[in-house]
């Protein structure tokens, strides 16, 4: 995987982990209602299921190149295609609100267990998680170089990007909490154009 790839493809993960979505949300709430160190487990829960999903598209995508040569091109130009309908629909999202209001003793009952497993099921359970990683990872394939490398490198740099993200929200859960919903739909539409402009820009790119 070239450097200059690569780097285009951390920028991208960044923004896409910042993103609103159900995991980053959980975890938003978690770390208002148990703490950071609590947190961790639906840190590494959601982490491991994306993950999952990566291997997923991943296992998909090997497949269809191997069946045809002209595949990557089609998968790009449908991939982006689904990127720009992604961003229309997040910026006509409606504004965050999150609610943290559940009584401190019922918080303090919930075990690390199931907070591992609501980031789990939070990630795998999330369809468009799915389609959006088959649309999403094609764009940064190059099919001269070996796909299991590139792979391999592309899911364990998102899996630390995720988990880097998702930490800092737990942590400053308290304060982007409110920030996030003074923002309302200025936060979704600055996510909604970012990936109209990657769905648009990225099919282009060699």
């Amino acid at each position: 995987m070239a450097l200059h790839t690569w780097l285009l493809y951390l920028v991208a993960s960044i923004g896409l982990s910042l993103t609103p979505g159900p995991n980053s949300l959980l975890v938003l709430t978690h770390g208002a209602l148990h703490g950071t160190r609590r947190t961790l487990y639906t840190v590494v829960g959601g982490t491991v299921g994306f993950v999952t999903l990566i291997a997923l598209s991943m296992l998909g995508i090997g497949m269809l190149l191997a069946a045809s040569a002209h595949a990557l091109q089609v998968l790009k130009l449908a991939g982006g295609a689904y990127l720009v309908w992604l961003g229309i629909q997040v910026w006509r999202a409606p504004p965050i609100h999150l609610r943290a209001d559940e009584h401190s003793a019922t918080a303090a009952l919930t075990r690390n267990g199931q907070l591992f497993r609501q980031g789990l099921l939070a990630a795998v359970t999330n369809p468009k998680a799915l389609l959006f990683y088959g649309a999403f990872v094609p764009q940064f394939i190059d099919p001269a170089r070996d796909l299991s490398t590139q792979f391999v490198i592309m899911a364990a740099t998102f899996a630390v990007v995720e988990f880097a993200v998702e930490v800092v929200l737990a942590g400053l859960a308290q304060r982007i909490r409110p920030a996030l919903e003074r923002a309302g739909r200025g936060f979704n539409r600055t996510c909604g154009g970012l990936f109209v402009a990657m769905g648009a820009a990225l099919p282009l790119t060699k």
